[in-house]
């Protein structure tokens, strides 16, 4: 049962929990307890091999420092996997899908268990950039 609900995609519209329990880079995926592979929407972070694709913006910070500050966001390291994933213990996040970001990915707006908009407290780093093309409308408070 687990393994459909992970390689599931959420809905675009529907409202989620999502616990994080690890990270991969600065944008995502960020693997939530509930099965879902949140992509984080609306910012663009470097690819964990330093690299940043040429039809997205390309943030200046090195993909560990943006893999650290979501990490930090989501309450911290706990150990790494044999992946390369970081694992993490945090409270459950409110998300509401984008729709699928390809692969097994959900794109989502998620909201910290702090109240925090995820998106916006990782433009507010600096180790991530807003893509517009993604961002849209959408507001930080």
């Amino acid at each position: 049962m687990f393994l459909l609900i992970a390689a599931s995609i959420v809905a675009s519209g529907r409202t989620f929990a999502c616990t994080p329990m690890r990270v991969w880079d600065g944008d995502g995926p960020v693997w939530c307890e509930e099965g879902p592979r949140v992509r984080i929407s609306g910012i663009a972070a470097r690819e964990m091999d330093g690299t940043c694709n040429a039809n997205q913006p390309c943030p200046d910070a090195t993909a560990i420092a943006a893999r650290d500050a979501l990490v930090n966001l989501l309450g911290g390291p706990l150990g790494t996997v044999p992946t390369g994933h970081i694992v993490v213990t945090g409270g459950t996040m409110r998300c509401i899908s984008t729709g699928a970001a390809g692969g097994s990915r959900t794109g989502a707006w998620c909201t910290l268990p702090s109240g925090a908009d995820l998106s916006c407290a990782m433009v507010a780093t600096g180790t991530v950039l807003k893509w517009d093309r993604y961002w849209g409308n959408h507001q930080c408070r």
